[in-house]
């Protein structure tokens, strides 16, 4: 039990601890009222029927001490309350006012006490009900004064009593929930107002702040909450600034190496066997370095929030022919034709220029290019002809530096190429996944909002 309430929700153990409080208080209050309440009404009811008892049995005795007096009619004649019954013993011979009853009517040991000269009470629970029995001996007669009670409308007012207790034990119950509702709302709201706002900046809204409270006991939460998100952001944003600080110069030498790359490339028939090959490890290393400089440049743009250019209405088709054509085959591309989203073309363009050379370079090589729409977004499937990416890998493959054997064993790329893609559709309000194509290799699917027109 205690680990089925544990594997609750805070709400949920909030209302159900009020409700058990709340329970448990007018569970108490209901017993103990019950308890008093009976033992209250039986003292009085028995002390009403001993004084009505003694009183009818003092006018028995005064009717038997008549010479030839008639026992039934001296019982008739001592006009007991309507329902009581009266069991004498006279004479070693028992009577009673109703014929169903007698001598069995009355308890043995109430029998005995009042035969040894003791008045005495006794309550009964019988086949039509619960009674009282009282015994009176009458020593100047040598008989015995019996008179049975029932306490059928008491027993109906205790169970009237422990009905509405029970239902009051029920509504208080219902009530502690409701307010354990509310106290649980009121302590949860402002968990859930922080679980909402740290949600927003994990998906890169930095500038989200909680909003004032006039809570002087959640007040500091708050503002330490701003602050550490405000501390956050200016550091992500200097380091972001920074990334894309050095990268830009990193251009400049950048390009005087690769001057004096393309100068030896063009008088590299002049060097030795070994020198060209030297050459040749350079400029590969060379162009490799180029690009992580280009993508790292980009993301750390994208990380500082700078746009490259206001968006505008692309179409998808003609910049994926544009793209292939430097890159592959622009007949790959198939499909629907005149789709359109809002974004930044050069960004736009790289994304795509990623994906065709990752398969290019690590997928044995592009098969196809599919454009389609579905529902209100434009869907580009890229497919290549490698052996696939493992379903454990395919979320890895998005991450920065994932290189190795989650770039499907090949180590000359850069590891941020399909990170960049990522990004890219993130920030054009779209998204990016990989998944198997019919042929048997990867496929990465683009999803991308179709422009309105």
């Amino acid at each position: 039990m205690t680990r089925r309430i544990g594997a609750l929700g805070l709400r949920h153990r909030i209302v159900i601890g009020f409700a058990l409080v709340a329970l448990l208080v007018s569970a108490v209050f209901a017993v103990s009222t019950y308890a008093l309440a009976r033992g209250y009404l039986l003292d009085q009811r028995e002390r009403v029927v001993q004084h009505q008892a003694l009183a009818d049995a003092g006018f028995v005795q005064r009717r038997l001490e008549t010479a030839g007096a008639d026992v039934s009619a001296v019982l008739t004649a001592a006009g007991t309350p309507a329902g009581h019954t009266v069991v004498l013993k006279w004479q070693d011979q028992w009577y009673a006012s109703a014929l169903d009853q007698g001598r069995d009517a009355v308890p043995a040991t109430l029998r005995a006490e009042t035969a040894e000269g003791r008045a005495a009470v006794q309550r009964v629970r019988t086949a039509d009900g619960p009674v009282i029995v009282v015994g009176v001996p009458l020593p100047a007669v040598g008989g015995e004064f019996y008179e049975i009670a029932p306490l059928d409308e008491l027993d109906a007012i205790l169970r009237l009593l422990s009905t509405i207790l029970i239902g009051g034990a029920a509504l208080a119950a219902a009530a502690g929930a409701a307010l354990g509702a509310w106290a649980s709302r009121s302590v949860v709201t402002p968990l859930n107002r922080v679980a909402v706002a740290a949600a927003t900046i994990a998906g890169g809204e930095l500038d989200t702040r909680l909003p004032p409270t006039q809570d002087p006991e959640l007040a500091t939460i708050v503002a330490s909450f701003n602050s550490m998100v405000q501390t956050l952001q200016q550091r992500i944003e200097r380091d972001a600034r920074l990334a894309a600080d050095v990268s830009h110069e990193l251009r400049s030498p950048l390009t005087t190496l690769v001057g004096s790359v393309d100068l030896l490339t063009a008088r590299r028939d002049e060097l030795p066997p070994r020198s060209q090959q030297l050459l040749d490890l350079i400029s590969a290393d060379l162009d490799r370095f180029r690009r992580l400089l280009d993508d790292l440049l980009e993301l750390a743009r994208s990380d500082a929030g700078l746009d490259l250019s206001p968006e505008a209405r692309v179409d998808v088709g003609e910049l994926l022919r544009h793209v292939l054509h430097e890159v592959g085959d622009p007949a790959l591309v198939s499909g629907v034709e005149d789709l359109e989203v809002l974004g930044d073309k050069a960004r736009l363009s790289r994304l795509f220029r990623n994906l065709f050379e990752n398969a290019e370079r690590h997928g044995g090589g592009l098969t196809a290019v599919l454009v389609s729409r579905s529902g209100d977004d434009v869907l580009v499937e890229v497919d290549d002809a490698g052996s696939g990416i493992p379903p454990e890998e395919r979320e890895r493959v998005f991450e920065r530096f994932a290189t190795g054997p989650t770039r499907r064993g090949s180590s000359s790329g850069t590891g941020l190429g399909l990170a960049l893609v990522a990004e890219t559709a993130a920030a054009h309000g779209g998204a990016v996944w990989c998944t198997s194509s019919p042929a048997g290799g990867a496929r990465f699917v683009v999803r991308l909002p179709e422009a309105k027109r």
